[in-house]
């Protein structure tokens, strides 16, 4: 049932919300502003996520040569990747939080909280 609610929410409520924003942002600035904006995050997103995600790679080689696993370097690899697609994705909640998952002080946080849930997880089972 949980899984359902998620999906709900992915597939339904947020692309609506997003729809709602990009509709109003377009009535105070204008459809060829708002869609420059769309646009123009899109091809930033995706620059931004390509060269972080060759920094991840880097990283994960180097430490992989050391013989280490790169616990950490995969989280953020997989973190990026996601950001890429929500700065893709056409909207506003998207774009944001796309833009906090490329921001390294912000991965940290989250990496820190799913780290701890990771281990409740696996502690629980």
């Amino acid at each position: 049932m949980k899984l359902f609610r998620t999906l709900l929410l992915a597939f339904t409520i947020i692309p609506l919300i997003e729809l709602y924003l990009i509709i109003t942002i377009g009535t105070y600035i204008g459809v060829w502003n708002t869609i420059f904006i769309v646009f123009f995050t899109g091809v930033l997103g995706a620059w931004l996520a390509h060269r972080q995600g060759l920094s991840v790679l880097s990283r994960i080689k180097s430490i992989l040569s050391m013989g280490k696993m790169p616990t950490d370097e995969l989280i953020d690899g997989v973190m990026i990747l996601i950001a890429g697609i929500l700065l893709i994705t056409p909207g506003v909640l998207t774009d944001l939080t796309g833009i906090f998952l490329l921001i390294p002080v912000f991965r940290m946080k989250i990496k820190l909280i799913l780290k701890k849930r990771i281990r409740q997880w696996i502690s629980h089972r």
